[in-house]
């Protein structure tokens, strides 16, 4: 099955770390500005630091976004 990316829940995850984006944006050695596009679905998390994230704030690289279920696959023979 394929997959869509839904809207990031990255505030979320860092709601339930108990972590600021500013505290992730320094762990990261990022601008915090950058955090908060990924958090306002202003910009999509490159997996490199899609990964990162989730090693820094202790979650599943799935659970930063909703996945969507794709209905419209193509089927190829």
């Amino acid at each position: 099955m394929k997959f869509a990316l839904g809207r990031c829940l990255l505030n979320d995850r860092l709601v339930e770390s108990g972590k600021s984006a500013e505290w992730l944006a320094k762990d990261l050695l990022i601008k915090p500005e950058r955090v908060y596009d990924f958090i306002e679905n202003k910009r999509v998390m490159p997996l490199k630091i899609a990964i990162s994230i989730a090693d820094s704030i202790g979650c599943d690289v799935g659970a930063l976004y909703e996945l969507i279920p794709n209905e419209y696959e193509v089927k190829r023979d």
